[in-house]
């Protein structure tokens, strides 16, 4: 008996694409546990607007599977986590004691983003994930920018209101023909702060898009790639009721889709 069953490619078409969303390690349930852990608000976005099926990129390091991902996943979604990017991997002091890392993460994230990078997978990245997305491609990074002189404090807001938590905390320049500025039409839009880290010497091919009034740069895109943008926010707290951070979750849809249907694609850099 033939078992063989056939499969109509003709519906393939319609199949929505797989969007990767990288985890962190996280200890979870009464004997603390590690799971691999990504915010339902990525899953969200990715759901409604994106309009992709998430699949959760464990943070299991070295044994992470690059190759494979890649050639399956059809975008990339670089999560915001409270760790931070280990020092190591940029040629950095020693963190802080008591600073948050997940060398896990690290290990997987990092070669992920040059892999994808390299074959023009769409990647969007999203706080400590732009500043992986930096690190991965050669860049470094401030440790706590609060710690230097005129720097502002980026970092999250302890309040248990969560409109206070991810609330708009201060305004970015947005850098002119930039895709930043193609997507907002304005010179100017706030944003939400929840970052200790951030860009130091950004990496060869990066480019800033967006800058805090304080000199962080806040937004940036991979020059050499069909779509690679990050942004030190968290566009996925508001996007329900931000058109800015909503248009940022579409925008990186429609580079998928256009990647998927053979076109060019959608790219990041200025006109």
């Amino acid at each position: 008996m033939d078992n063989h069953v056939a499969v109509d490619f003709s519906v393939l078409g319609t199949m929505k694409p797989l969007i990767g969303i990288s985890c962190c390690v996280k200890q979870f349930g009464v004997f603390g546990m590690a799971n691999h852990a990504a915010s339902n608000t990525y899953i969200r976005a990715t759901d409604h607007v994106v309009g992709g099926v998430a699949v959760l990129v464990p943070a299991n390091g070295g044994v992470a599977d690059i190759e494979t991902l890649v050639s399956r996943l059809d975008g990339l979604i670089l999560t915001g986590s409270r760790s931070n990017v280990a020092p190591g991997n940029y040629d950095g002091p020693a963190h802080a004691e008591g600073t948050p890392e997940d060398h896990e993460r690290d290990g997987v994230t990092l070669p992920l983003i040059r892999a994808a990078v390299a074959a023009g997978v769409p990647v969007l990245a999203i706080c400590r994930g732009m500043q992986e997305m930096n690190v991965a491609l050669g860049g470094s990074l401030h440790q706590r920018l609060q710690d230097l002189p005129d720097r502002i404090d980026h970092s999250t807001p302890m309040s248990p209101n969560p409109r206070v938590r991810t609330g708009k905390s201060h305004a970015i320049r947005v850098v002119s023909g930039s895709w930043l500025h193609r997507l907002c039409g304005a010179a100017e839009i706030s944003v939400n702060s929840l970052h200790n880290q951030g860009m130091d010497r950004l990496a060869p091919g990066l480019v800033a898009d967006g800058v805090a009034p304080d000199g962080t740069v806040e937004a940036v895109h991979a020059v050499s790639a069909g779509f690679a943008v990050g942004v030190q926010w968290h566009p996925e707290y508001d996007w329900e009721r931000d058109e800015v951070s909503r248009k940022i979750f579409a925008l990186f849809g429609e580079a998928v889709r256009a990647r998927l249907s053979g076109a060019a694609g959608l790219s990041a850099a200025a006109d």
